[in-house]
């Protein structure tokens, strides 16, 4: 049938008079008389682009108040039983669920396939009276949306969320607020969709996810967090590819202690392929961004101050990792690529700005364990165009032992160190390129061989490399 405009107005009008009898269901479409599409619609004619966007709104979407469903704003009582019968219905009528401002008491809210929930951003929260407060398993489609989720400070066993969805697709999370909860902010597992522009204060972990299946983790802002800010894990090794970008995270603990397991603004272990972009860190116990035994991991362009250990580090059997363009600005050790004795390697360090770290590490760590270093590399890496300043032991260490292999450093810029460039020449270790960088201020030696934590040459940049078949050093400017 040819659609001309009076009929496709007589069908609105058709759709219009159908919603005002179902007062229940509102119907929300763009025809207001500011609305740019009706604006064109005035005229004889109308622009192709137009028609096609007017019969993309001929079936609006739909939408379902709370209060008429039962619900009741600022009620004393427990209103779980209210709740889900609200959410069965809108999900049964793929409807979103309306929620006006004021507190709602629930908990133990099951979120059965196209849930959808939109409350006021800052306005509208619901105070968990259960031993969890949403929880989705094997459903599709499911969007919160500008809700204050209160946990009562209700202490949830295990590795519970207070939203807690696992094997969902088509999940999304936006502009929500988590507070007081017993256990982690939100946990999914084997989920695919966003989690975006939320904040997230005072949880155990804000966002854990274990064995994605393509998510984004995007504009959110985690403070206080107990034992991790971002946690992206897999169960085994394998391709993960969450998005963890332009994130606020500050005041990260380690509450459970340990030697790195806990206290790390972003941690990425067993999942490959992810990529940790354009986040601001500050103040983690531990690390900025922690890879462990993620292979294909890209660290780019983040912010990062304030940290207890390793800045960015990829560590323990992952193969692939880009470290680039990131800012560092008071850690322990701001770059570290290593464990070569259990399979780590293969990597770029590049365009970093690293400065004013410290010889001080966090408790639970290794005494032994190294610190004051801008870069520390193993095997397999180019380290290349970086700028560090004011570390106190080396701007970058080439290996540790015999874990030395194929190492290109070059064109780096290295200011006030004691040592600007350490490489390993213990017995066993391999091949290392040193060149064309430009060392100043260094109090002790420009380039020096180490056995271990052992300076055993004087300074290499000046002479004695020849001794040492496997490094190639040359054109370094020393001042």
């Amino acid at each position: 049938m040819h659609l001309n405009r009076r009929r496709l107005f007589s069908a609105l009008a058709g759709v219009a008079s159908a919603t005002a009898a179902t007062p229940v269901l509102a119907r929300h479409g763009r025809f207001g008389d500011d609305d740019e599409v009706a604006k064109k619609w005035r005229g004889e004619t109308a622009p192709k682009e137009a028609y096609s966007m007017l019969i993309r709104d001929v079936a609006p979407r739909t939408s379902v108040d709370g209060n008429a469903l039962g619900l009741k704003p600022n009620a004393v009582e427990d209103q779980a039983r209210a709740f889900q019968h609200a959410i069965d219905y809108a999900a049964a009528a793929r409807a979103v669920l309306l929620l006006t401002p004021g507190f709602y008491r629930a908990g133990d809210l099951k979120l059965p396939s196209y849930t959808a929930i939109a409350g006021v951003p800052g306005a509208t929260r619901i105070v968990m009276s259960g031993a969890s407060m949403m929880t989705a398993t094997n459903c599709d489609n499911i969007s919160i949306r500008g809700l204050i989720l209160d946990g009562s400070d209700i202490p949830m066993q295990g590795r519970r969320g207070l939203i807690h969805i696992s094997h969902s697709r088509s999940v999304r999370i936006s502009d929500c607020e988590v507070v007081n909860a017993g256990g982690h902010g939100i946990m999914l597992e084997g989920v695919d969709g966003e989690v975006t522009d939320n904040t997230l204060s005072a949880a155990d972990v804000a966002v854990f996810s274990i064995d994605a299946r393509g998510l984004r983790i995007a504009g959110n802002t985690v403070r206080s967090a107990g034992n991790g800010g971002i946690l992206v894990w897999r169960t085994q090794p394998g391709d993960d590819g969450t998005l963890v970008i332009d994130n606020r995270i500050e005041g990260v603990a380690a509450k459970a202690g340990g030697s790195g397991e806990y206290g790390n603004a972003i941690n990425v272990f067993r999942a490959n392929n992810v990529i940790v972009r354009g986040n601001r860190i500050r103040n983690a116990a531990f690390s900025a961004v922690r890879g462990n035994n993620a292979s294909n991991l890209q660290i780019l362009g983040n912010t990062c101050s304030d940290l207890g250990e390793v800045a960015l580090y990829a560590e323990f059997g992952f193969e692939g990792a880009v470290i680039a363009n990131n800012i560092v600005d008071r850690a322990a050790l701001g770059v570290s690529v290593t464990n070569f004795n259990r399979g780590g390697r293969l990597a770029v360090v590049q365009g970093n700005l690293i400065r004013n770290l410290t010889n001080k590490r966090p408790p639970g760590t290794d005494p032994n364990d190294s610190s004051g270093i801008g870069i520390g590399v193993e095997a397999d890496t180019a380290v290349t165009g970086n700028v560090i300043e004011n570390a106190p032991y080396t701007g970058i260490a080439a290996g540790w032992g015999p874990y030395l292999r194929d190492v290109a450093i070059s064109a780096n810029v290295i200011r006030g160190a004691a040592f600007g460039v350490t490489v390993s020449v213990a017995p066993g270790a391999g091949t290392a390129v040193i060149a064309a960088n430009l060392i100043s201020d260094v109090r002790i030696g420009a380039i020096v061989g180490m056995e271990w934590e052992r300076v055993v040459t004087g300074d290499l940049a000046k002479d004695g490399a020849a001794r040492y078949a496997q490094l190639s050093i040359g054109g370094n400017q020393v001042r």
